[in-house]
């Protein structure tokens, strides 16, 4: 007998249309509205990189139906077939939204994974927790992906794609090992490492396997897009990393945001418009690596990943 699973696949969520951003800010912000110039700022940011267009809600569309693609053409279960729905964090559908559907639709057995390679509480410990929970409520027995940041073809991937990007250094006229090669991911407040969480420790071992990877010596790893609180974030910020770069005078620099696997705002605008405009002023020439999105790789990852929580 055909068993039918359900996987979730989670992530952070962006508004569909420029006038969901409010609402989509105020949930960010735990029910409280923000104010005028908060608002303003940011959509600002998003008429600035899309015209009002949200190419993350169309990524994350496009990622969880090639998953499901990979998934059932990958799968070595002969009694199994999986089935993709999607939860948000922050947007619709929500997490809870994606357990309802499979609950509608009779799973009895649930996968979750997230769309970010690296486990911290803060954040892939939020999205299981609100899972669970609602998975709990209609009797569905869910398993959960963590993390999966030294997966060899997550590796493989990333090398690839910083390989790619220093190859056009080099076309350029740039000495391979001059470029400097910036890892970066989503800064959390610093809190966390008082906790003991392993988020900064699994982006610092992602970063030195693509480095390995792909035959880069000259790197480091920076912060980016950190929250804007009372409390300190975790750090140095990207923006400060190279203005320190332009004091050791590298001209170079290639960013691999290694924690985020689509094009969003953080992407396409806190690295693609922000860092390259400080760049530009410290006459830096500063290039992005592209972003994973749907590469059959990642999609590969997950699938593998999804599989081993069915092994004994």
């Amino acid at each position: 007998m055909m068993t039918t699973i359900g996987v979730l696949v989670m992530s952070y969520g962006t508004p569909e249309s420029m006038d969901q951003i409010e609402a989509y800010y105020t949930h960010i912000r735990r029910g409280h509205p923000p104010t005028e110039d908060q608002l303003k700022e940011l959509t600002d940011r998003y008429e600035a990189i899309v015209g009002g267009v949200f190419p993350l809600r169309a990524n994350t569309d496009n990622q969880v139906a090639a998953l499901q693609e990979t998934l059932n053409r990958m799968n070595p279960y002969q009694d199994k077939q999986f089935i993709c729905y999607q939860g948000l964090k922050h947007a619709s559908p929500f997490i809870e939204d994606g357990v309802e559907a499979m609950a509608k639709d009779g799973i009895k057995e649930a996968v979750g994974i997230v769309l970010a390679p690296h486990y911290s509480v803060m954040s892939i410990g939020g999205y299981i927790k609100r899972a669970e929970a609602k998975a709990a409520e209609h009797g569905i027995a869910m398993k959960f992906v963590k993390s999966y940041h030294l997966h060899p073809k997550l590796i493989e991937v990333l090398a690839k794609r910083v390989s790619a990007k220093l190859e056009q250094f080099v076309e350029a006229g740039a000495l391979r090992d001059k470029v400097r090669v910036l890892f970066s991911a989503h800064s959390l407040p610093a809190k966390i490492l008082e906790m003991g969480d392993p988020y900064q420790d699994q982006l610092l071992e992602t970063s030195r396997a693509v480095a390995e990877k792909a035959g880069v010596t000259s790197w480091q790893f920076t912060w980016q897009s950190a929250g804007r609180t009372a409390e300190p974030w975790l750090g140095p910020d990207i923006l400060d990393t190279l203005r320190d770069l332009s004091q050791e005078q590298i001209e170079d620099v290639l960013v691999a945001p290694v924690g985020f696997v689509s094009d969003h705002l953080e992407v396409l605008y806190d690295l693609d418009i922000e860092a390259k405009a400080i760049a530009k002023e410290l006459d830096m020439r500063l290039e992005r690596i592209d972003s994973l999105n749907t590469d059959p790789l990642y999609m590969e990852t997950l699938s593998d990943c999804i599989f081993s929580t069915f092994k004994s």
